[in-house]
């Protein structure tokens, strides 16, 4: 008989791998969620694709390195330049626009003193932190503001002239009138009775018809103070030039000969020049 090959032994079979356990059933998203969540990933595209605008650049830059100066203090006893102040304080918080609430309620704090520190402190120790800016503004506006400030710029108005400056003339219109509020004839009588006569002739001269509005009408008495103090100035430096010239020199007069005491003086007739002599 012939041998026979030994037997190989095949490997085992692998195990039965366990059923996959059932996955668990997916919540269907409502129609409005997905529109939220569709809206939510366009927008975040958009703003990665879109290249940020100068203003938004602008924004970004951090403050840190950028002071500006605290609003003078307010006491509280002189009323009439709270609105002003207050004007003052709301530029200030809006260079710089992370500020929050306590915050800002706090930074108000350090700058009042006296009678409107007494306020301040009152107000937080009844409310403390749950004070909101909102109602902190509100409050502090309706505890101080001048109610007689729009009639004191009135007054003042009337009584401002031009004192031969007509860009400070209008700055100074410009300031009092965001108070006053004047607007028409009544401002244009108070603008014409500041004004000197060659202004006026200067306005009339340049303008044949009737000003548009009251902006017209200022610049109009703007340019016409501009060329009078420019003629102005003109002779001014004019008759300084004339006056540094120095003075034309007239030929000096000759001296008469002096006389000499030895020499006979001539005889003034004719006739006498040829009289015998009588000594």
């Amino acid at each position: 008989m012939l041998p026979q090959p030994p037997l190989r032994l095949l490997p085992p079979l692998p195990s039965p791998s366990p059923p996959p356990s059932p996955r668990p059933a997916q919540r269907t998203l409502t129609t409005e969620e997905l529109a939220r969540t569709i809206a939510r990933a366009v927008a975040e595209g958009v703003a990665a694709a879109v290249p940020a605008t100068p203003a938004q650049v602008a924004a970004r830059i951090s403050t840190s390195r950028l002071k500006m100066k605290n609003p003078d203090p307010f006491n509280g006893k002189n009323t009439t330049n709270f609105n002003q102040w207050w004007e003052s304080v709301t530029m200030y918080l809006g260079f710089y626009p992370e500020t929050v609430d306590r915050q800002k309620i706090a930074w108000i704090g350090t700058l009042l003193t006296d009678t409107a520190l007494s306020w301040h402190l009152h107000r937080y120790r009844d409310l403390g932190d749950a004070d909101i800016w909102v109602n902190y503004s509100a409050a502090i506006r309706a505890e101080y503001h001048y109610d007689r400030e729009a009639a004191d710029a009135q007054q003042k108005l009337g009584q401002l002239r031009y004192q031969g400056c007509i860009r400070t003339y209008i700055t100074e219109l410009r300031a009092l009138n965001n108070f006053a509020r004047a607007n028409g004839e009544s401002l244009r009588e108070k603008v014409d009775l500041a004004m000197t006569d060659a202004i006026l002739d200067m306005r009339f001269s340049q303008n044949e018809g009737e000003f548009v509005d009251d902006d017209d009408f200022i610049h109009a008495t703007y340019r016409a103070g501009i060329q009078v103090e420019k003629r102005k100035a003109l002779r001014a430096t004019r008759e300084l030039v004339r006056s540094a010239a120095p003075p034309k020199h007239k030929a000096p007069r000759k001296a008469p000969l002096s006389k000499n005491p030895n020499q006979e003086e001539k005889p003034k007739d004719p006739q006498q020049r040829g009289a015998p002599r009588t000594d």
